[in-house]
């Protein structure tokens, strides 16, 4: 059977490349399909700003017609310029547990790579750091977040197998959320709060938090400068990331602190969203919304999406000051466990602090890397 890989171009080879996953998903107990109108979105040039300062590639594997594989190849001219660097990405990489479909995908994004001048490639990453990074390594047997990838583990061993190797690793924290936060915590909190410096802002609608998304964004990028891939965002990537995602926030886990005017900390959680979106096959109409609405009011698990604090408010108690608020509202909604989301293996500070709160490594995602 002869195995052909094609570049995407056009509209069907687009929808194949979108929804090939549902089908090499088919009774995959854990996987949840992505929220088909977000992800038409994101792979749409029109609507999605970073296809502006990046060289693309999409690709599908066809055998006998039929597609069986895809991969996309991702040059950030943005971030190799901010970096200065010469890097390619993969990403969205799906295929059988065979290694010809593997090497013929990879290599298509590689000889790409190289005619484009570039040195090495590293993946699964997207655009940005918005988006999905890290093949799971560890942890196959627990619930996926929808910000993350829920992969076979067998596609390791593909990429190991075509020369790739780590290149960093992401650790996910399991939280119980204790019915009495410690001691030191509460101390700490009635101090803050009593000094009276600090505002904490929280929400009970989702309109309320629409006038706080660009200044917690902003200091997104100020605070996200370390993390392995960031760039910064623009003002037209901050709005494109607010109309993806405002519909599925719960305020009940939007956190913000404020001194004076100023936004110096936030914290962005959810509800694990995975029961509603498989329930709803990842579609949004004409009652996809609804279902994942509702099956997130039932969650038992609190997924942290990002958050920061201002350099020079560090080491003020500020960061206890959202979690004491976070999980004083994960307790109220019945939550029983807090996902972490990615931490660098290498953040000692932040390991320490879930560590701190009775966390345990329970996931591992790993980003690969490769010579060209």
């Amino acid at each position: 059977m002869s195995l052909e890989i094609r570049n995407i171009g056009c509209k069907k080879e687009l929808n194949a490349f979108i929804f090939l996953p549902e089908k090499l998903h088919r009774g995959h107990r854990n996987w949840v399909p992505p929220i088909y109108p977000l992800e038409k979105r994101f792979f749409n040039p029109d609507k999605n700003r970073a296809f502006s300062y990046s060289d693309t590639l999409m690709a599908l594997a066809y055998r006998d017609g039929k597609p069986e594989g895809r991969i996309m190849g991702i040059i950030n001219k943005r971030y190799n310029d901010y970096k200065k660097e010469k890097n390619a990405r993969f990403g969205y990489l799906e295929c059988p547990e065979n290694q010809q479909v593997a090497h013929e995908l990879l290599d298509r994004v590689e000889q790409w790579a190289r005619k484009k001048g570039m040195n090495r490639i590293v993946g699964p990453m997207g655009f940005n750091n918005q988006d999905p990074a890290g093949f799971l390594t560890e942890g196959f047997e627990h619930e996926p977040t929808v910000s993350t990838y829920y992969n076979y583990p067998y596609l390791n061993r593909l990429l190991e197998n075509e020369g790739y190797t780590k290149e960093v690793d992401y650790v996910v924290y399991k939280v119980v959320i204790p019915e009495q936060l410690p001691e030191i915590y509460k101390r700490i909190y009635d101090r803050i709060i009593q000094q009276g410096k600090y505002r904490i802002i929280e929400f009970s609608r989702r309109k309320q938090i629409r006038p706080h998304i660009i200044p917690m964004l902003e200091l997104m990028n100020e605070c996200f400068t370390e993390l392995y891939g960031f760039q910064p965002l623009d003002k037209a990537e901050m709005n494109d990331l607010a109309k993806r995602y405002l519909r599925i926030l719960d305020p009940r886990f939007i956190k913000v602190v404020k001194k004076g005017g100023d936004t110096i900390a936030f914290n962005i959680a959810m509800p694990n969203l995975s029961a509603g979106i498989r329930k709803a096959r990842g579609r949004l109409f004409p009652l996809g919304l609804l279902q994942i609405l509702c099956q997130a009011q039932k969650s038992k698990q609190l997924d942290t999406i990002m958050g920061g604090i201002r350099e020079e408010f560090r080491g003020r108690g500020i960061d206890v000051l959202m979690i004491y608020k976070t999980i004083t509202a994960a307790r109220k909604a019945g939550m029983k466990c807090a996902d972490s989301h990615h931490e660098m293996e290498d953040n000692h500070k932040i390991r320490a602090e879930m560590e701190r709160l009775g966390g345990a490594v329970y996931k591992r995602f790993r980003i690969y890397g490769k010579q060209l």
